[in-house]
């Protein structure tokens, strides 16, 4: 699996990536369909494509939460829920409805450091 670091790259090889709490994916993975924790709130999925700009918004929106994290490796033409794009430059995808857990291609270990900061991604064992 080739890590797409840029939003361009993601969407020309038809990937996203969804940043989840790695509990929280652990305890839902083997279920058909997966919704992360703010989905009654948000009304829908978020994701980024490209590594480099999910990197900014980890650290935008979840340094403060310490709790570890995996990156999901999602096959956009196989999610069966709409997506749609909500940003103008299209590197935001939005699922609206939830995951079906077979569009999950990978997944991606997260890099933290002592402060919280994330810091990279890499593939995680198999």
């Amino acid at each position: 699996m080739t890590m797409q670091r840029s939003a361009d790259e993601a969407k020309q090889a038809g990937v996203t990536y969804h940043l989840v709490p790695s509990t929280v994916w652990d305890a839902r993975k083997s279920e058909p369909q997966y919704v992360p924790e703010a989905y009654d709130v948000d009304g829908f999925i978020h994701c980024t494509n490209g590594l480099d700009q999910l990197l900014e918004v980890a650290n935008m929106f979840y340094k403060t939460d310490s709790r570890p994290y995996t990156v999901l490796v999602l096959h956009v033409a196989d999610i069966m829920s709409p997506v749609r794009y909500d940003d103008a430059d299209e590197i935001f995808p939005h699922i609206y409805g939830p995951l079906n857990t077979s569009a999950v291609r990978g997944q991606l270990t997260v890099d933290r450091a002592s402060d919280g900061t994330f810091i990279g991604f890499r593939h995680s064992p198999r």
